[in-house]
């Protein structure tokens, strides 16, 4: 019976994550367990629309006192393109990367320390849902340098870059890494006190 039923979860974990848009009013952990880290890209265009609808989910987000210190780059020229494909090797050929920066001079600031990776963190995670809610796959990355980034993007120097989008439609032969099913259980995650 516990081997039926382990079988019977994973199943509906494999199921939850396809290519798929997530059908209307389906719940967020519906859309949660459906999300993976796609690294695999068709070349598809995404239309403006769905662009527009990812970059407004994230500026619904919340940030630390509301300050919205985020700035979005939506790299989608051919020579952006190439351009953070040779900073990075984790553009995994999307066709859209957002560079996601913070606003130095507006971010909120206490104690020594800021909130700027904290809020394009929430902001990255609107947006990544939102994504798989239309049907396209998203990975987050930070394997790159952010000083070459702003180099040769040539952003203002206010504008620290935080993280790497690739946003596009998963490739047919996409499917989720081996680990991203492995969760530890909330009893080592979790404290009631």
């Amino acid at each position: 019976m516990k081997k039926l039923i382990t079988f019977a979860l994973a199943a509906t974990m494999l199921a939850a994550c396809t290519n798929n848009p997530v059908p209307q009013n389906k719940s967020f952990m519906d859309l949660a367990r459906q999300r993976y880290a796609v690294r695999e890209y068709a070349q598809t265009p995404i239309g403006q629309t769905k662009l527009d609808s990812i970059l407004e989910a994230g500026r619904l987000a919340p940030t630390a006192r509301n300050v919205q210190p985020q700035h979005i780059y939506v790299l989608q020229s051919p020579e952006a393109i190439a351009k953070i494909n040779e900073l990075t090797r984790c553009a995994y050929g999307a066709p859209v990367v957002f560079l996601v920066c913070f606003d130095t001079d507006s971010v909120w600031t206490r104690n020594g320390s800021n909130s700027g990776d904290m809020d394009c963190s929430i902001v990255g995670t609107h947006m990544m849902m939102e994504a798989t809610e239309l049907g396209l796959g998203t990975c987050w990355v930070k394997y790159f340098d952010p000083e070459e980034v702003a180099t040769a993007f040539e952003l203002p120097a206010n504008h620290k870059p935080s993280f790497l989008m690739p946003c596009g439609y998963a490739a047919e032969t996409s499917k989720p890494s081996d680990k991203h099913f492995l969760r530890k259980p909330l009893s080592e995650t979790v404290t009631y006190k």
